[in-house]
């Protein structure tokens, strides 16, 4: 039997606000456990919630961006249900009345096809505490520093019909994110992680099978993979003649499986009701088009820009555009070189390539745009070629020189194109190698192409590799020929 895949994700995005949704407490990574947890994170009595205005900015900017339905009231309500790291045994959050409407997303896939991808609706929401099971032994220690963090949770519709589209959806969500500057999409830090909803039906059965829902899935290789596992899973269990029940489970990256961890709970399960404490959050128009007027351009405007003005390739383009800080990276080197092919070569080339050797962001390239842009520059009017270039990016990256003229200078890398010193030394190894000379007249004309470049090698190496290439290869072609 042919089976078809369901896909549908939840993707929680914490926003990049500095004090939480409801309390002044601090929202930075890395403090002491439960010294940023406040009163009103922890609910004791007597204390009220105040919304942060900066989180509803933040919400909104993703529903323009995603060409979403933004709604005139959006109200708060409580989640109830009783975990340890839940401190006031219910989490604020949106049922029936979210912040976000129903919106899309374009995906690009491996192969640069696109698809649209239905949001169904985001809501804002308090995160919940952590707990901690490694360090106490027999016992589970709990640290509320992430209480009250704001959330911003984005419900697919079940569009998805592959582990790569999931995975592509989630990057274009990451990228959408940090272009906005709403969240850093930290997925290692927590500051973005998804529940993976799954299903499979045979081939042209409308009906959705029963979905299993795999918890906190927190990296992009991970989605693919536990998709990959609970799709083989559901498919054996329903042809043994099993039925797949609808749960929550865990991805174990280690045994790379997942695990049941509870049965699903229905909405009706957590006794969703308006939160009293907050009234309805009221939008008016002018507000909203405040936000959208301070919208950046977002990643498939810029893509699109990139193919049509700069007549850059999709991959190229998708590439280059994926993140915001290289897609400024780039434009800056384009505008100093004034070529967006060769600064793209070189931006996902050599430059990508150091970044990806030393683990390093583009933030912390010891290399800036201005550097690359100079460097591409010089091997464009022949100052250097791709040889030499190579060494002054080294230079450059070793922090050798504040530009690439000084690093050409200093090393000795400028390019010989005066044709008479080229022919002196063309004439030198011509005399030196007299048995390669006899090969190359006495072998087939089809042969002799790869024959001459023992010669350009040889050329190349007395010019300590600041020979042309091209008229190296020229005018020992025609010295050659003319003692045939």
């Amino acid at each position: 039997m042919q089976w078809e895949t369901v896909i549908g994700l939840e993707v929680h995005v914490q926003l990049a606000t500095k004090s939480k949704i409801f309390s002044g407490a601090s929202t930075a990574f890395g403090a002491e456990p439960n010294s940023q947890a406040c009163a009103v994170d922890l609910g004791l009595p007597g204390v009220l919630p105040v919304l942060n205005e900066q989180a509803v900015a933040m919400a909104v900017q993703f529903g323009l961006a995603v060409h979403a339905e933004i709604p005139e009231v959006s109200v708060f309500d409580r989640k109830n249900y009783f975990y340890p790291d839940l401190p006031k045994g219910y989490q604020t959050s949106q049922m029936y009345h979210p912040i976000v409407g129903p919106g899309e997303v374009e995906i690009t896939l491996d192969d640069d096809t696109t698809k649209r991808v239905r949001i169904h609706h985001a809501h804002l929401e308090e995160d919940a505490g952590k707990s901690l099971h490694e360090d106490f032994h027999g016992m589970t220690g709990i640290d509320l520093n992430r209480a009250g963090t704001p959330l911003l949770e984005i419900v697919s519709e079940p569009d998805m019909r592959s582990a790569k589209e999931a995975a592509a959806y989630l990057k274009a969500i990451h990228s959408i994110v940090t272009y906005l500057g709403i969240s850093d999409g930290n997925m290692a830090e927590g500051s973005m992680r998804c529940d993976v909803n799954v299903s499979v039906r045979p081939a042209g059965q409308p009906e959705f099978g029963t979905r299993a829902e795999i918890k906190n899935v927190n990296s992009f290789r991970f989605v693919e993979r536990a998709i990959a596992f609970e799709v083989e899973r559901q498919i054996e269990l329903i042809e043994d003649g099993g039925k797949v029940e609808q749960e929550t489970r865990l991805f174990d990256p280690e045994r790379d499986e997942t695990r049941s961890m509870r049965t699903k709970e229905e909405a009706n399960d957590y006794r969703y009701f308006p939160c009293p404490d907050l009234l309805p959050v009221v939008l008016d128009q002018a507000y909203v088009e405040h936000l959208r007027d301070a919208l950046p351009e977002l990643p498939a405007d810029k893509r699109e820009r990139f193919q049509s003005e700069l007549g850059l390739s999709a991959y190229d383009a998708n590439v280059l555009s994926a993140s915001r800080p290289m897609a400024e990276f780039f434009e800056e080197v384009k505008n100093t070189c004034g070529d967006a092919k060769q600064a793209a070569n070189w931006v996902q080339g050599e430059f990508s390539g150091a970044l990806n050797r030393e683990n390093l962001s583009i933030e912390e390239s010891p290399i800036n745009a201005r550097q690359l842009g100079e460097l591409i520059t010089r091997v464009m009017d022949d100052t250097i070629n791709g040889k030499a270039a190579k060494q002054v990016f080294q230079a450059l990256w070793n922090n050798q020189g504040e530009s690439a003229d000084e690093v050409i200078e200093a090393k000795g890398l400028k390019q010989v194109t005066d044709t008479g010193a080229i022919e002196a030394m063309i004439d030198e190894v011509i005399a030196a190698s007299p048995a390669q000379v006899a090969q190359y007249c006495d072998a087939e004309p089809e042969k002799r192409g790869k024959m001459i470049g023992y010669f350009v090698g040889q050329v190349m190496k007395a010019s300590r590799g600041t020979a042309n290439p091209q008229q190296v290869n020229q005018l020992l072609k025609e010295k050659l020929d003319a003692k045939l």
